[in-house]
């Protein structure tokens, strides 16, 4: 697996059914640069329990605030289309994927 760039048409399809892992970032977030590669990992080792997405917050600013995001990076995890869990701001591999964990 691997983490897949979405936009706004396909947010709700994304987070439709079972549990989906949106990381929102922008490109001139250098947190955001950091935590892409720990996702990607994290994506590989958990494939079959999460999907996982990434959201530039620039181009699709319609759902970085309909969940009122205004700190990136913002990790949300969604289980069939509801919001479960959110972490703002880079953390290290073992703390973010124990936050996914917890949500699955």
């Amino acid at each position: 697996m691997s983490v897949k760039k979405i936009d706004s048409p396909e947010f709700q399809d994304a987070i439709r059914s079972g549990v989906a892992v949106v990381d929102f970032n922008a490109t001139w977030c250098g947190p955001c640069r950091m935590l892409a590669p720990v996702l990607e990992e994290l994506s590989d080792e958990m494939a079959g329990k999460a999907a996982f997405y990434a959201m530039d917050v620039d181009d699709n600013p319609d759902v970085a605030a309909s969940f009122g995001i205004n700190s990136i990076p913002y990790v949300a995890v969604f289980k069939d289309g509801q919001k479960a869990d959110e972490q703002i701001g880079f953390v290290p591999k073992p703390q973010l994927q124990a936050f996914i964990e917890r949500n699955l």
